[in-house]
């Protein structure tokens, strides 16, 4: 899977781009810890901006603080994260593994 970060990346933006490029089949993790993980408390949204903006990065491993999935890619997200072994009930992942 092509990973591309639009040109002018921030340290936030590569610092995210790190930490998603890091993520294995079957981890799920909320956009503050990948913010956290990037260095970069506190800018959970910021993760998910960069989702929006950059293609190719494992965007279906990542969900809210309660495990819920993406709003509007729900049911492509269950399926992805359901295709490596993820519980997935309701919307939501089921035990999340710590990090």
């Amino acid at each position: 899977m092509e990973r591309t970060v639009q040109t002018g990346s921030t340290p936030l933006e590569a610092a995210i781009a790190t930490v998603l490029s890091d993520l294995k089949k079957g981890d799920v993790v909320t956009y503050g810890e990948v913010a956290e993980e990037a260095g970069y408390p506190r800018c959970a949204r910021a993760v998910g901006n960069f989702l929006k903006q950059n293609a190719g990065f494992p965007w279906w491993r990542v969900v809210n603080s309660k495990g819920r999935l993406a709003p509007g890619h729900e049911a492509r997200q269950e399926r992805l994260l359901r295709q490596e072994g993820v519980i997935v009930k309701r919307g939501h992942v089921t035990g999340m593994r710590p990090r």
